[in-house]
């Protein structure tokens, strides 16, 4: 009997830690965000405001001009469309968004990691190499690199949180469209985190970290560092 009893209560304290660790699911039809400042503001979810539903509007729910292209005019070739909680309001607790990825020939969508979300790839026109990188192994063991090769229609999914990338090896143009699990991934950019943040992280660190010359780390930091994806 205490055996049974022990091994109920262990049950229910897992399901509570799962349960506990995942966001809070919508108790409402919807929660349109709007700004702090905002006279209709009522309720905090997600660190939105929801706005009073008797004044959400359909353009709460909508955006255009994914069908456009993104400026490909930077030394990355590449330009992230996001389309999430701050383009669309409504997307607010519902635990998804979408991006377009456009590549110029060679283009790259350079290492990076979404905090709260895992990514979904599909191709749509070129070749995409894409990959993402394990999180650290054991003791004596390498990050280990998943990677392949995306033609069109080709789908690819990175794990939420794990580092990965997208390069056009192609001499075209490329399009690629992302699904992600959350209405506000995040993004965090490794080269411009470690290498171009403000204040700068100090040479002394980074020199230890990367096991390079002082004056290596002082030219990285020196570098203006594009971005291609705002959130």
């Amino acid at each position: 009997m205490a055996v049974g009893f022990h091994i109920t209560a262990a049950i229910l304290m897992l399901a509570f830690a799962i349960v506990y660790a995942s966001d809070p699911s919508p108790l409402q039809d919807f929660c349109v965000a709007i700004g702090d400042a905002d006279a209709d503001a009522n309720v905090f979810v997600n660190g939105k405001i929801c706005k009073d539903p008797k004044v959400v509007k359909p353009e709460d729910f909508f955006f255009q001009g994914l069908n456009k292209p993104g400026s490909l005019s930077n030394p990355l070739g590449s330009n992230v469309t996001q389309v999430n909680v701050n383009q669309i309001p409504g997307l607010n607790t519902l635990g998804i968004s979408l991006a377009r990825i456009d590549f110029a020939p060679y283009g790259l969508n350079p290492p990076h990691t979404h905090p709260r979300a895992t990514e979904i790839l599909v191709v749509l026109e070129g070749t995409l190499l894409v990959g993402f990188v394990t999180s650290n192994p054991a003791m004596n063991m390498k990050n280990r690199l998943f990677t392949k090769v995306l033609n069109p229609g080709d789908v690819f999914v990175f794990p939420q949180g794990l580092i990965h990338f997208q390069f056009n090896n192609g001499k075209t143009n490329a399009v690629a469209f992302a699904g992600l699990s959350s209405q506000n991934p995040g993004v965090i950019t490794i080269a411009n985190a470690v290498f171009g943040s403000d204040p700068p992280i100090s040479p002394a660190v980074l020199t230890k970290a990367f096991q390079v010359d002082n004056n290596v780390i002082k030219y990285l930091q020196s570098q203006f560092w594009w971005d291609n994806n705002y959130p």
